[in-house]
């Protein structure tokens, strides 16, 4: 039978962190999430104000995916960084952690992503960074999926074209394959948004699951910017392509983690807007059984 994809709102939802403020940019989201040894929860998350854009992102550990305790913070002056944006949070093959940090540079609309390695999630502050991807000058880098696996480590990295001025908000999705999760080679778009519809603007993946199930986030024109929604996609390894799936976005939501759980189902984070503008960092559990009797079918 087919089986639901864990989309935002197939469970009761939590503010797991609230809006660091109100009104237009005042956001808590843009989670990654991992599961420790322990089965505790660990999570990173920006957050964001107006006046300083990304300012920091935050480590964070959990027991049961809904109360946070912060473990430790991560400063964008740390990085030169004119803004932080979504990270990828990976617990490696050798139990250590690996932070993907996306930096945005100084007065320019290009962006890079940084990498942090340590053998504690609290210590990954302190952990002396890396270039992982460095972009270019026509291209923006940012938001990186990043999974390790027994073939190796696999990305898929948001992409901003900077080829013309005043179109740098258009977006697309790379993809990139790695022995070390360090040296990568780059394989160029997978993904982009479809002339015409919801998302003609940008197509962003945002989680992608052991079985090729995806999500992303779409818009359809520049002014949609900071409000994208939540879409569906299928992987298909072969062709190494993303295809979206469905007319219309599933989620008024943006930068989905969808965690697997040993025991079955899954553990959501996600970003949520509020009607002032802000935004909140929202999580859900979805139940083995919840999974095949809502959600979205693919």
């Amino acid at each position: 039978m087919p089986i639901a994809f864990p989309a935002p709102g197939t469970a009761p939802a939590t503010v797991a962190v609230a809006a660091p403020g109100s009104g237009f940019g005042a956001w808590a989201g843009a989670p990654s999430a991992a599961l420790d040894s322990d089965l505790t929860f660990v999570i990173a998350y920006r957050v964001r104000s107006p006046q300083e854009r990304g300012a920091e992102v935050v480590l964070a550990r959990s027991g049961d995916g809904e109360r946070l305790e912060t473990v430790t913070r991560l400063d964008k002056s740390q990085f030169d960084a004119e803004s932080l944006e979504r990270p990828a949070l990976v617990r490696t093959s050798e139990d250590r952690w690996r932070l993907y940090l996306s930096c945005a540079t100084p007065g320019s609309k290009h962006w890079w992503i940084a990498v942090l390695e340590a053998d504690d999630p609290g210590r990954l502050a302190s952990a002396e960074a890396r270039i992982a991807f460095a972009g270019d000058e026509q291209t923006a880098v940012k938001d990186p999926v990043i999974h390790q696996g027994p073939g190796g480590w696999r990305a898929w990295i948001c992409v901003h074209p900077l080829d013309e001025e005043g179109e740098e908000d258009r977006m697309g999705t790379a993809y990139a394959t790695s022995e070390d999760g360090l040296q990568w080679r780059w394989h160029g778009t997978v993904f982009a948004g479809r002339p015409g519809m919801w998302d003609a603007r940008g197509a962003r993946v945002t989680s992608v699951l052991s079985d090729g199930r995806a999500s992303y986030d779409g818009r359809a024109s520049t002014e949609e910017n900071f409000s994208e929604r939540t879409g569906l996609a299928r992987w298909d390894e072969a062709s190494r392509h993303l295809v979206a799936l469905g007319m219309g976005p599933v989620a008024n939501a943006r930068y989905l983690e969808v965690v697997a759980l040993p025991q079955g189902g899954y553990r959501l984070f996600y970003e949520a807007p509020l009607r002032d503008g802000s935004h909140e960092l929202r999580t859900e559990l979805v139940h083995r059984e919840a999974g095949r009797s809502s959600g979205f079918l693919l």
